[in-house]
């Protein structure tokens, strides 16, 4: 038995290398790439990995992807920013060779400025490829298994935010991509309400639910950014949709 590595990248030029260079126990690393504008793509390629750019799609689509181009009994997905641990690579590696699962979650660590956030967070990324029917979501996707779903102890490291800069640039990506689906997806108009509504919600859930009051200024930058970043989500979607409006106004007084 052995393992495809599929990792879907977007600008990730600071993480691509290393990231392929930790999946070496892996007999083949896929990178589908969604057309990213830095050198993700060449550094992915000069680091032996087999490099699929496709633009403009969803991420279920971009998974569904590196499922088609693997040729490995099962499939490891992973982001440009996550790194196995030793441990995990061990674990994945003896759970497939006799088993009863058709896929296994993982445990993710995340990390947040270098430092333990939360507690991990358990998600299936180890499947077996013929036991996958394929992804589903626009942005946060979800996999259709076929079989029993077994559990795995070690760690996934998440290594997200490292720094404010980095963090700003996301969050400014991803928002584009998650304010054009929910538009697309018809969305309720957006009044003034939603916006406070969604901020306060976000803070409350990661400063008090998730436990970030524990980590001091960490926990409370990350709770106004999670608020930060609903905020410039909705206000996309607003943006578009006022423009939507304005233009149906102008076209019938013409």
């Amino acid at each position: 038995m052995s393992i495809s590595a599929i990792i879907i990248t977007r600008n990730e030029a600071a993480n691509i290398e290393s990231c392929i260079r930790k999946l070496s126990f892996a007999r083949e690393v896929i990178v589908v790439d969604n057309d990213s504008s830095d050198l993700t793509a060449q550094i992915a390629k000069t680091s032996k990995a087999q490099v699929f750019r496709i633009p403009g799609v969803d991420f279920s689509y971009l998974r569904n992807v590196g499922k088609e181009k693997a040729t490995s009994e099962w499939l490891f997905y992973v982001d440009a920013d996550e790194r196995p641990s030793d441990g995990l690579i061990a674990e994945m590696q003896q759970a497939i060779q006799k088993t009863k699962f058709s896929a296994f979650e993982i445990l993710r660590q995340n990390y947040f400025f270098g430092k333990i956030w939360g507690s991990p967070e358990r998600m299936i990324r180890l499947i077996r490829k013929g036991a996958l029917l394929g992804w589903q979501g626009s942005l946060h996707e979800t996999p259709i298994v076929i079989g029993k779903v077994g559990s795995l102890d070690s760690l996934l490291l998440h290594y997200t935010h490292e720094k404010l800069h980095s963090m700003v640039e996301k969050t400014n990506e991803w928002s584009e991509i998650e304010a054009r689906l929910r538009y697309k997806n018809n969305h309720p108009p957006i009044s003034w309400w939603r916006f406070i509504r969604v901020m306060i919600v976000a803070f409350w859930q990661s400063f008090w639910v998730n436990g970030g009051w524990k980590a001091g200024t960490y926990g409370l930058i990350e709770a106004i950014y999670q608020a930060y970043s609903m905020f410039i989500t909705y206000a996309k979607l607003w943006e578009k949709q006022h423009k939507s409006l304005r233009h149906g106004f102008i076209s019938m007084r013409s």
